[in-house]
């Protein structure tokens, strides 16, 4: 069965990014279908898969993390406008059967996130 996961490291502070906002959008062409909104918990993961099992569909989808709330709740100072504000990652879900984990690992100023397992 597939489904799709994430989490969120705070690479700056070294630790889980807990109570990150997070929204899962489907992308059709120009338009997008919102699907959910979660909040990671404390070791920086959604509780539950974002998608499973036949709500998994073929199609692209866009993570949208909200970095900049989260990264002031933290104590960070950052500049007005924050470098990083949401964080949009975009991709595609070709093989419904298979297990797509988008992590990301964040800071003030930078971001990485590759195709986990």
């Amino acid at each position: 069965m597939g489904r799709l996961t994430t989490h969120v490291l705070d690479s700056a502070q070294g630790k889980p990014a807990a109570g990150l906002r997070i929204e899962l959008v489907r992308v059709d062409g120009g338009s997008f279908s919102g699907i959910g909104v979660f909040l990671t918990n404390t070791d920086g993961r959604v509780d539950r898969p974002l998608l499973e099992g036949e709500s998994l569909t073929a199609g692209i989808y866009e993570l949208q993390f909200h970095a900049g709330n989260y990264l002031r709740g933290q104590g960070f100072d950052l500049p007005k406008p924050a470098f990083l504000d949401v964080v949009p990652i975009r991709f595609g879900v070709a093989d419904v059967s298979s297990h797509y984990h988008v992590p990301l690992l964040l800071s003030p100023f930078g971001y990485t996130t590759y195709r986990g397992s």
